[in-house]
């Protein structure tokens, strides 16, 4: 069994180098570039196709709705120059002859009387032929146009009829005295204030066209000054490789794009922490690793197998760095599972028992004075019982190797600001200043006392229990002013719970 866990060691130190291989060369191979339109030049299209479409409804509303305007306009026209033919026939006497009305007279007295537009004819219709108009237009020679107009003067009402002038509108109003019948026609040429409705509009399609070449020209510059920041972000990932993290994203504004500049080069941070502790991890193991392996390579390849007694010695000191490579890779899969969520089990624990058993497992850790401290009482908590004896376990331990037979090692516990304060103070040296965050860390190191070949983990996994608890490890001084005393502050957490309520497997623990 012993034999198989160098094997495992080995097998994993190897198993890791591949990895970071693997990982570099994905991280260094370049991207594949798809063929297609940037992002610019689709965001510049789309803002030039709804500026177009807006531009062209825009422009077909207002033609149909000014085209309306134009046929409204003529009907008022038309109607104001019914009306007032009305007025005068009601009349029924000239006013200058002071007789009465015939047709041919009235007709002509209403053609004297009323000026019409540009755009207006008015014709004097008796019996079957035009008697009157005004203006004079050869328009009332057409036969086509007589045609039409005969039948208006006839029946009355409104006819449309395309002549060489465009369309014109003819409007009719009979009347009749005696045998003799007449009508009044408006003649109405549409194509006069249809031309003006047309150069309005071939105007706004100008103006359309301008501001459209406007828009879309501001709209690529500001589609650019939005997109630099992506450009630059995928030049910073071009350049990152799998040797050099450091580059990171100008950050420029407040906008969305620069809390998106933010939260990469927060992950840059992220992955950059993560890349050079997995280096250094490896490389520490690997430097860890290499000693035992040597040894057992240089006294295999040494020892006489035909000298029983050597045999046996060799047997005995390859099986003694066999296990310690053995405790090394079960350190180094304990750190590697502080960071999965399954890594704790938490239940309700009586802090105050807890550090009274860990006393009592500690004793058998070698002849020191043991004492207890302090101890909190119906302080219920949500912890993992084992990790937490093991981080208290461990720094007893490293209490132990630190000081000598006879001296105190005390154990305590107390709740304090919602926080459950875990300690283990000792009379030994103490750690200096300078080496207190180091010795939390994989494989560091303070000074040791000779004999001491522990591997500089032991620290570590005391502060992945107390990240995993979402806690802290630190080393401070204690109240004696001698020695060091080991602190695991983990947050205070109790839940009270009634019959039926969820299993406490179930709680989610906010671990970081």
């Amino acid at each position: 069994m012993t034999g198989m866990t160098g094997m495992t060691a080995t097998t994993m130190t190897a198993t890791m180098g591949t990895m970071t291989t693997v990982t570099t060369e994905a991280m260094t191979e370049p991207a594949e570039r798809r063929p297609g339109l940037s992002v610019r030049v689709r965001i510049t299209a789309a803002v030039a196709a709804l500026v177009t479409l807006g531009l062209v409804a825009t422009g077909l509303i207002a033609y149909v709705l000014e085209l309306q305007r134009v046929e409204d306009s003529v009907q008022r026209e038309v109607e104001q120059e019914l009306d007032e033919f009305a007025r005068l026939r009601n009349e029924g006497v000239d006013p200058l002859t002071g007789r009465p009305f015939g047709v041919e007279s009235l007709l002509y007295t209403f053609l004297q009387r009323n000026v019409p537009d540009d755009d207006e004819l008015l014709v004097g219709w008796v019996d079957d032929r035009p008697r009157f108009e005004f203006p004079r237009d050869p328009l009332v020679n057409d036969p086509e146009f007589r045609s039409a107009a005969q039948r208006v003067a006839r029946d009355g009402g409104t006819t449309r009829l395309e002549t060489a002038k465009g369309e014109v509108r003819i409007t009719g109003q009979p009347v009749s005295q005696g045998s003799t019948r007449g009508a009044l026609l408006v003649v109405a040429y549409l194509d006069e204030d249809r031309d003006e409705l047309n150069a309005t509009m071939q105007t706004y399609a100008i103006v359309a066209v301008l501001s459209l070449l406007v828009i879309t020209g501001a709209a690529w510059w500001q589609a650019g000054r939005l997109l630099s920041p992506l450009r630059a972000l995928r030049r910073t990932a071009e350049e990152i490789g799998g040797t050099d993290l450091s580059r990171r994203v100008p950050e420029t504004g407040n906008d969305d794009i620069t809390a998106l500049t933010r939260t990469v080069n927060g992950m840059l941070d992220r992955l950059e922490a993560a890349f050079v502790g997995q280096r250094q991890f490896l490389d520490d193991a690997g430097h860890e690793l290499k000693t035992p392996l040597t040894i057992l390579r240089g006294h295999l390849e040494l020892v006489d197998l035909t000298d029983p007694d050597e045999v046996a010695e060799t047997r005995e000191l390859l099986l003694d760095e066999v296990d310690r490579m053995s405790r090394l890779v079960e350190d180094l899969i304990l750190l590697a599972k502080s960071n999965r969520p399954d890594f704790l089990t938490l239940d309700d624990v009586d802090a105050g028992e807890l550090v009274r058993t860990v006393l009592a497992k500690a004793r058998a850790l070698g002849d020191r004075r043991w004492v207890l401290d302090e101890a909190p009482d119906d302080a219920v908590l949500l912890l993992d019982e084992q990790r937490l004896t093991q981080a208290l376990l461990q720094l007893a331990h490293n209490a132990v190797k630190h000081t000598d037979p006879g001296d105190e090692i005390g154990l305590g516990a107390s709740e304090e600001r919602g926080e459950l304060r875990c300690w283990v103070r000792d009379t030994g040296p103490g750690v200096r200043p300078a080496d207190r965050d180091r010795i939390f860390e994989r494989f560091g190191r303070a000074d040791v006392r000779p004999g001491d070949e522990g591997f500089g983990l032991g620290l570590s996994i005391v502060a992945a229990i107390a990240r995993a608890h979402g806690g802290t490890a630190h080393v401070e001084d204690p109240s004696t002013g001698r020695g060091a005393r080991f602190v695991v502050a983990v947050p205070a957490v109790r839940r009270d719970h009634a019959p039926g309520d969820a299993p406490i497997q179930e709680v989610t623990w906010p671990a970081s």
